[in-house]
């Protein structure tokens, strides 16, 4: 008879036991010689025995800590014990006759103590000591595992689903410098566009073709950033996907500040470059590493005052490593905010007034660690902010 939790046997009998078996053919003839002897001692002395199936209920066997099969347990009377191996049978020729002392000494003893654990349902339910309590006991051990596992889930579950909503916010929050690129450069050339002679005036061809590529450029970016949005939908991963290659960083870091020149321009800021000629190409996703550098730019040119000075460096620094900085001249960020700045959400107090959604650096770092890399925050000589990160080196 197998312990059930949907139909438990409650039994008061002196002496119970539980014979847990498993499927494998080599020891069903031991288990059959061992339910034949048990057999052979019931007709001489009634005790309860009940017969668990470990491939059907291994919570049990977990429970009894069983580390082999077939194995005999005596859960009553106390204490209990575990008859295991290829000699069970000799084992129960030697036990036999001194648990049949034990009870004949101990029967009035063993019912006090039943009655307390039903009195203590605590007491029951964390320490089985009767075949009345196995049914309800590997239940409440099966309930327990399967509401540990739904915390498990419930925490993954919760863990996707902030993941989702901080990809989404930076990505949302990101995709304003591509529009507002591409609607400067569309407005710019309709504004000079003459449709009545199907030129444009005031504008030369070479600018309106830089428009229209600077259009189209920042329309892939936008088409990219929303393919991330729907991935990040419809995916379970806690990480940013990145799709690493050989990239030129100095051609890369021209590009965005191209895209950005009408901003420090405006604010007759002087941007200045030092990345070596010689600077090897770094493994990395290049779409990836442009949101790094639209968001550390877009920072250094906002706080940077009217008339100062942004830099761009490069240094070749291990043989696996390449580290660029973007400095700026503007108040930087105290030393106490180093760490915390680039948590998502967190804003300094005297930027809570200026727009953004303080989820920029957070991204940063996110990208930059996707890449094996690192990010940090230095004072400038200048009293500004030096950023700094690392790439992988892209192997020769």
């Amino acid at each position: 008879m197998q312990v059930s939790q949907d139909q438990p046997i409650y039994s008061e009998a002196p002496l119970q036991l539980l014979l847990f078996v498993d499927g494998r053919p080599k020891s069903r003839q031991q288990v059959l010689r061992i339910r034949a002897f048990l057999k052979e001692l019931q007709a001489g002395y009634k005790f309860e025995l009940q017969i668990v199936d470990v491939g059907q209920q291994p919570y049990l066997a977990e429970h009894f800590k069983l580390v082999a099969t077939p194995a005999l347990i005596k859960i009553r009377p106390d204490p209990r014990q575990t008859l295991a191996g290829s000699n069970i049978i000799a084992q129960l020729k030697t036990w036999w006759p001194r648990w049949q002392a034990t009870i004949a000494e101990g029967y009035l003893k063993l019912e006090n103590e039943v009655q307390e654990a039903i009195d203590d349902s605590a007491h029951v339910a964390s320490s089985i000591t009767s075949i009345s309590s196995v049914a309800v006991s590997a239940e409440l051990i099966q309930l327990s595992d399967e509401i540990f596992r739904l915390k498990q889930e419930k925490e993954k579950l919760q863990e996707q689903i902030q993941f989702k909503d901080r990809v989404i916010a930076m990505l949302a929050h990101d995709l304003r410098n591509p529009l507002t690129a591409t609607a400067i450069a569309l407005e710019t050339l309709q504004s000079n566009y003459n449709p009545d002679i199907g030129q444009f005036h005031r504008l030369k061809p070479a600018m309106a073709v830089h428009l229209l590529k600077q259009a189209r450029s920042q329309t892939r970016t936008i088409n990219r950033m929303i393919a991330d949005l729907l991935a990040v939908g419809r995916g379970t991963e806690t990480e940013l996907p990145v799709v690493p290659e050989k990239t030129n960083f100095g051609k890369l870091c021209l590009d965005v500040l191209e895209e950005l020149g009408d901003r420090y321009i405006a604010k007759s800021q002087q941007v200045e470059i030092d990345i070596p000629q010689d600077l090897p190409y770094v493994y990395a996703d290049p779409e990836r590493i442009r949101q790094v550098l639209i968001n550390l730019l877009d920072n250094a040119i906002k706080y940077t005052p009217m008339d100062g000075k942004i830099s761009v460096c490069g240094l070749h620094r291990t043989t696996q490593k390449v580290q660029f900085s973007i400095g700026d001249t503007g108040p930087g960020i105290p030393e106490e905010n180093r760490d915390r700045i680039f948590e998502n959400h967190f804003r300094l107090k005297r930027d809570e007034a200026t727009e953004g959604y303080g989820i920029g650096l957070c991204l940063c770092q996110r990208i930059v660690r996707a890449h094996y890399g690192q990010i940090w925050v230095d004072s400038a000589p200048t009293g500004g902010a030096w950023f700094h990160f690392t790439l992988p080196v892209y192997p020769s």
